[in-house]
């Protein structure tokens, strides 16, 4: 037995080790063709618009041909999203906390771009080739520190869930707004209407939060896109400062 025949059969099609050939004709698809269609899929009707019936029929086959090549819906979304979140871009930092930074913005401008992933459940650890590369090079950044592993994997994890989180999170509150209103003009509005309910006796801080012009003034730039990019940018530097303080305890 080879060591390629103790990976399981999900990660085998994950990182597209070669199967066994079968008899008779060629395949007339394989697991590169369904992740491919599964992912048009997405990028066009949202993550619940992906179902095997809609992307065999896509694909001219019968839905139950598509186990052939993924073993189950969940298997097919792990595929899509490895697929989906491609390679990472080269960082070239001066220092770590320049390179986590640009780690980040990479991410998210491709969960930005296809917003259903960050909507995937999380079926486990990054397992897939373009995620583990992603890993790697957030690794690389990271080897210049002192952390130890289980903290480098811990500071992967709090910026990766993190840029997940906000992106699901603009994407939703897009949806949740009236037609034609932009985020400037909610966070107005949001503002405006809990000024009027909040009791400063009963919620103090919360009410002198209401009474300042945050809601009113606003970023100079008032697009979505803009306001996306300031509210997380103070999350993902104060991010950056707790690992900052992490590494100036362990340093020499």
């Amino acid at each position: 037995m080879t060591s390629e025949d103790t990976v399981p059969a999900a990660l085998r099609r994950l990182w597209r080790l070669a199967e066994s050939p079968r008899l008779g004709r060629p395949a007339a698809l394989d697991v590169d063709r369904v992740v491919t269609a599964a992912v048009e899929t997405a990028d066009r009707d949202g993550l619940d618009g992906v179902t095997l019936p809609k992307v065999a029929k896509g694909l001219g086959v019968t839905g139950m041909s598509l186990y052939r090549y993924v073993g189950s819906k969940d298997e097919l979304l792990v595929l899509m999203g490895d697929h989906a979140l491609g390679a990472p871009p080269r960082f070239d930092a001066a220092d770590w906390r320049e390179g986590l930074r640009a780690w980040a913005r990479a991410q998210r401008a491709v969960y930005r771009r296809r917003p259903w992933l960050a909507q995937l459940p999380v079926a486990g650890p990054p397992s897939g080739p373009h995620r583990i590369a992603w890993m790697e090079a957030a690794l690389e950044i990271l080897a210049r520190t002192p952390l130890d592993w289980a903290h480098k994997i811990g500071t992967l994890s709090l910026i990766g869930g993190y840029v997940v989180q906000t992106v699901r999170q603009d994407h939703e509150l897009a949806r949740g707004r009236a037609e034609g209103q932009g985020q400037s003009d909610a966070e107005r509005a949001y503002g405006r209407a809990l000024a009027k309910l909040v009791d400063p006796e009963r919620f103090p801080e919360t009410a002198r939060l209401f009474s300042s012009p945050l809601f009113e003034a606003g970023p100079a730039d008032t697009s979505d896109a803009a306001i996306g990019d300031a509210d997380f940018t103070i999350g993902l530097e104060l991010i950056l400062d707790g690992i900052a303080t992490r590494i100036e305890r362990l340093e020499p």
